[in-house]
Formats: C-alpha cells, structure tokens, sequence
C-alpha cells in the first residue's frame, strides 16, 4: 500500500544531536493558533526541551520531557515505564494540510511523522471558540487517533458571557476533558494523571458520523490537499466528509446548550444563549484596529523594537565583549604556558569566538523576551491586522513586518522572530529578505564614509542607503514571489484575535532561555569555528622576515588573499587590497569594516566614525587612485555593496540553523551578485553624472 506524504527516518536534529526514542511513549499537542498550546508545553517540560525541525522540513517543533508523568503506553506490549516523550505540533484549523506547517502536523498525528503512531494526543479547546476547536477534534478522532481534551480559556471564555459544563463536554465526546490555565498552572496536575491514566488503561474513541474518504488510495482524511501516490482525492467526498463532521460539531454545541444531554443529537433545541458582552479588549480594540489610531500605535510599538535591538542591548553587549577581551583573556594568557603562536590562536581565535558569540546572547535574550510580551499579551496579532496591507504588495501578511522592521537593528533577532510567522515557507521568504534591512551595525560604515567622502550632505546620503534597502526588500520579495516561491499563495488573511492577557514572567524567561541556549550552542559552533579560520588566514605570513602571529596584514595569507580578489572589484571602482579585506572582514560583521581600514592602514581606530581624522584622508587617496578620479562615486558603490552583501557570520549561522546549508549558501551566493552588480551600477553611474 502507498502512503502519502511519506516520512523516512527518526526526529533527531543533526545540529543538537535530541533523537526522539521510540521505546518511550509519545504525547503530541494539537490545537488551533493562539489556543495556549506552546505556553502549555513550556509549562509541562520546563528546561527539558529542545527546539528542531522536521525532518526534510523548515517546521520548528519542540519536543521535550513531560515532566513527573512516566507511563507505558497502551497496546505497544512493552512492559516498561520511561518518561514520556511531548511533542508541541504546529498550530492549524484543519489536517486538510495546505501548508508545510500544516502538512507536518497531519502526519505526525496519523502516525506518518518521525515518531510515529503517537500513543496520545492532547487535544487543546478552546472554551470561547468551540465550533473551530471542535472540528480540528473531529479530525483528530476521524484519523483513528485516541485523544484526552484540554479546555483552556474559560475565564476569557465566560467574560464574553460564554459557559462551557467540562462534565457535559466530557459525557458528549467519551473521553476525559480536564479544563487547564497553563499560565497559572491551574489543572495541570490532573491533566498529568489523566493521561497517566490513558497512557496505561486507553481511552475510548470519540464518536463520530461515518466519515467519507478524502484520499482514494487509503482513505485518509488527514492526507491533505494531495497524495505523494499520484492518486487525486475526491473532492465530494472530500465535502461530504467535511459536511457530516460540521453537522457532529453543531449537535455537540446544541448538546452543551441545552439543559439535558439527553438532547445532544442534531437538530434538537437549544435554550437561550446569552447575549455577547463588550469585553475591556473589545473595546481596546477599537482604538488599535482603527486606520487613524492602530498605524501609529503599531509604529510606536515598532520603534521601541528598533530602540531595544540598537540603544538597550548594546551596552549589554559592549559590557560582556569587555569581560571576555579584558579578565578573561588575561587570565588565559597567564594561564596558557607555551609559544607566542599559541597564545594568539586560543585568544585570538578560539576566545574571540565565544566572546564573539556570548556577546550576542544579552541581543537574542531580550529581543526573545520582547516578542514573546507581545505574542503572550495578545498585541502581535493586532499588529499583523495593521500591517497587512502594507506587506500584501511582496506576498506576505502583516505577521512579516515584525522581523523586517526588527531587521534595521539587527539581522540576528529579526530572523528569530521569523518564528512567529504561521507557516514554513512564508518564514523562509522573510527569513531570506531579512539580510536586506540595513543593520545598525552597517551604519558605522555610511556614516564614516558619508562623513569622507559627502561631508556636506552625509545625512542625506545616509537616508538614501535605508531608502536602498528599503526597495531592495520590496524587489527582492517580488522577484523570489515570481520565482522560487510561486508556490506561496497570497491567500486571504484571516485571523483569530486572542484576547489581551497579562504576560506571564516565568514563562517568557523559560522560553527565551531555551531559545538562546539554542543559539549558543548550534550558531555558536560555526561562530566560534569560523573565526578560528579567519585568525589563521591573518597568523600566517606569506612573506619572509615573519613569524606565525606576528606578521603585518599585507603579508599575512589574509592580505594576500584580498589582493588577488581586488581586480573583482575593479567596475565597481574600488580594487584596491584595502577596500577588499575590509569586505573580508565584513562577513564576520559588519562594525569591524571600520576597524580593518584602520588596520590595513596601520593607524588607530577612530573614536567617532564621523571625525575620521588621517584614515579619513587614506580612504580618499584610496579611492581616488582604484577610482580614476571619481572617489564620491567608488566610495557610494563601496557603501551599496555593505549594504547588500553577505550579513555577519552570526547571522548567516542563524539562518542555516532556520532553513539549512542548502537555501544559506544559496542566499549567500545571490547576495554577492545582487551587491556587485548594484555597486558596478552606482559606480558607473556615478561617473557620468
């Protein structure tokens, strides 16, 4: 028999080495967007988690530890008792898949996915949207899966005049239904010894109207839009399926309606409902769903992103690159007995690179905890619906703004909160736009040679870059619409708003941890081992007269190695051996391009990139002899290529952790061109004006 959507191998991220033991017994989460389901699986694993993707995929999961719940799991006929695999799935309305993250969730829980048949699945309701939540159920229960309910959101539920009896639900469905709040904790524990209880003794199966097929080679429902087999589904049965289980979903609202549960068949009475209460998030509602009020609002809102990732973390960061430069490099160096060689190449190198790395972590902590106030608080979701219809001209909804405007502080978070994106190739299309936004880090560059070159107008030539990299995002996201993602379907927005809850601190501080634990440790080891080869590549000389680690960058293999890549250069009006190891180091990151034309020019750093002083006056000479007299024109294509070029090691580490090595290099190998052919542009243009 063939299978659809057809899944080899087990979950194990090759980057954290987590493989998921097939011995344990396994629990997957299941549940609309925005219903508790992550802050429920946070709450249940505590630290014991891992994020990873999908095996063949770009869908982050999470898989982790339920902790104090081991159990065997029924019908495996295994004797022992371990600790309990949970599985946190992609958010989704439907298994009728129409999307990577979807897709991914549809077979996970028809046992298609790496840890096969789950033994249980937990399904999250939600008290306040019974209709969406029960039919996600139905589905659930139609794939043969056994099920234990977790009714959240009774309290938001019941401000709206909504009441939902957990026993009558529970009497209607056949299986346990355990009302939770994951944010306070309440219910958890009787959650824990419900599906103990499952685990060991099952759970009877939900009791639905015979369902048609949907796939004609096996007839899974949950198969999709399409079957890897070839076969087409049958879309009338497709519909009729859908009918029946719409038409389950309504008799168990009447049901719960009703006074007797002896009634809960379709069609039968119902009594009054309440009528809806203006809630206090109704009518904030009002004022940030509004044209006039949400815009500025949502650019306010962006702003002190932009601030948090520009002005607040980089003390932190300066703070923590001085501890390990200083103390820490010190110590090592009395430590470390041997030759000069050595000490260089584990302070300088190895050193260089952790401190390089833990540098980061303040920047990916708070920008983690920033967006996780904003997910948690229920604002996101308003933000998105502002957004909107300015990122439909590119593809995108309004959910893509948050990590593009993130991105004109820091490349690094604003692809970690590409995350917060429903689906999988829509978090690719951003994740690869992303290293177009103009970092603060490349503004170091603008303003040192707007202030050498364009002195009299350095601010405008400074806003013509963020105006650049602005229409680089909106071509670039055409251009990849019309090309590699022609797949992505600009379909409707359609969007649950949650209601606004006061963020919980323990949760969010659990969350960012394990996110930048996972930073550390997976972008860390590339970080770390990259900038061991550059220290290399600068330690070795290719002239006589030197010793390793004591020999000046012209003679190093590095300098030699921008030499010989210079001529490159040469249309763009800038071949010159400076210009290029500059570049060179740029792709560690981009502040350190400053710092390496006062290397190569054997001069100190400025203290103010806009007083350049001499190396103001060495970058002219430069540019004026690579440039044939037209150095304001060499020196304009020298900033378009920062601009465009490859983004800082780190980053390019995050996005091959995000999307892996094959879509990285690709971007990497488009971006040189795109930068190269833009700087040629501006150059030659230049000169004839």
């Amino acid at each position: 028999m063939t299978s659809c959507h057809d899944t080899s191998g087990g979950l194990v991220d090759a980057r954290t080495g987590l493989a998921a033991d097939p011995s344990a017994p396994s629990v997957v989460l299941v549940g609309n967007p925005n219903v508790g389901k992550s802050t429920l699986f946070n709450a249940l694993t505590g630290a014991r988690q891992q994020v990873t993707n999908a095996p063949g995929t770009t869908v982050e999961v999470q898989l982790g530890t339920w902790r104090g719940l081991t159990g065997t799991a029924s019908g495996t006929g295994s004797d022992e008792s371990g600790a309990v695999r949970v599985l946190d799935l992609p958010g989704t309305y439907s298994l009728l898949a129409r999307s990577p993250d979807e897709r991914v969730t549809a077979e996970t829980v028809a046992g298609r996915g790496a840890l096969g048949v789950p033994d249980l699945a937990v399904v999250l309701v939600e008290a306040g949207a019974l209709s969406r939540s029960l039919y996600l159920l139905a589905q659930v229960a139609g794939a043969g899966q056994a099920l234990v309910v977790a009714l959240t959101m009774t309290d938001v539920a019941a401000t709206r005049g909504v009441l939902v009896d957990p026993e009558r639900l529970a009497t209607l469905l056949g299986v346990p239904v355990v009302p939770i709040d994951p944010r306070t904790g309440t219910g958890l524990d009787r959650l824990t010894r419900v599906v103990s209880d499952a685990l060991t003794a099952g759970v009877p199966p939900v009791l639905l109207p015979d369902a048609a097929p949907a796939c004609s080679c096996h007839g899974d429902v949950a198969c999709g839009t399409g079957c890897s087999c070839g076969r087409p589904l049958d879309l009338d049965a497709e519909l009729a399926s859908a009918d029946r289980l719409f038409t389950w979903v309504d008799g168990v609202q009447r049901a719960l309606a009703s006074r007797e549960v002896d009634a809960a068949v379709p069609g039968a009475p119902s009594s009054a409902r309440p009528a809806p209460v203006r809630t206090w998030s109704d009518r904030v509602d009002r004022v940030l769903l509004d044209p006039w009020f949400g815009v500025p609002v949502f650019l306010a809102v962006m702003w002190a992103l932009f601030q948090l990732a520009t002005t607040v973390a980089a003390p932190l960061m300066g703070a923590v690159s001085s501890l390990v430069d200083g103390p820490v490099a010190s110590a090592v160096r009395t430590a470390l007995p041997g030759p000069h060689w050595l000490e260089s190449f584990v302070v300088d190198g190895v050193l260089a690179g952790v401190g390089t790395v833990l540098s980061f972590a303040p920047l990916m902590g708070l920008m983690f905890l920033a967006i996780a106030v904003l997910e948690d608080s229920g604002y996101l979701a308003r933000a998105a619906f502002v957004a909107d219809r300015a990122m439909r001209a590119i593809g995108l909804d309004g959910r893509a703004m948050l990590p593009l405007v993130v991105g004109f502080g820091c490349n690094l978070p604003a692809l970690a909160a590409t995350r917060t994106l429903p689906h999988a190739r829509q978090r690719l299309l951003t994740g690869l736009l992303v290293p177009y936004t103009s970092c603060s880090a490349r503004l170091t560059v603008y303003i040192l040679l707007a202030s050498v070159f364009f002195p009299a107008h350095a601010g405008t030539a400074i806003f013509l870059m963020y105006v650049s990299s602005i229409a680089l995002v909106v071509v670039g996201g055409l251009v990849l619409r019309a090309t590699a993602f022609r797949d992505l379907r600009r379909e409707p927005f359609v969007l649950a708003l949650p209601a606004y809850q006061r963020p919980r601190v323990r949760a969010l501080l659990l969350s960012a941890w394990v996110r930048v634990r996972m930073f550390v440790t997976d972008a860390g080891k590339i970080i770390v081992v990259t900038l061991t080869v550059v220290w290399v590549l600068m330690a070795v000389p290719v002239a006589g007269g030197h010793q390793i680690a004591d020999v000046p960058v012209a003679d190093s293999l590095y300098g030699r190695t921008a030499l010989a890549i210079a001529p490159v250069f040469a249309p763009a009006g800038f071949d010159d051996w400076h210009a290029s190891a500059a570049l060179l180091t740029g792709f560690v990151a981009k502040e350190v391009v400053v710092g390496s034309f006062a290397q190569s020019y054997a001069v100190d750093e400025p203290i103010d990139a806009g007083v350049a002083g001499d190396l103001g006056s060495r970058l002219r000479a430069t540019f004026e002899s690579s440039s044939g007299g037209y150095a304001g024109a060499a020196a304009a294509a020298f900033m378009v290529f920062v601009l465009a070029y490859t983004p800082c090691l780190a980053t390019v580490a995050e996005q091959r952790r995000l999307f892996g090595s094959r879509w990285t290099f690709g971007a990497i190998g488009v971006q040189l061109v795109i930068a190269w052919t833009a700087a040629v542009i501006v150059f030659q243009l230049g000169r004839l004006l």
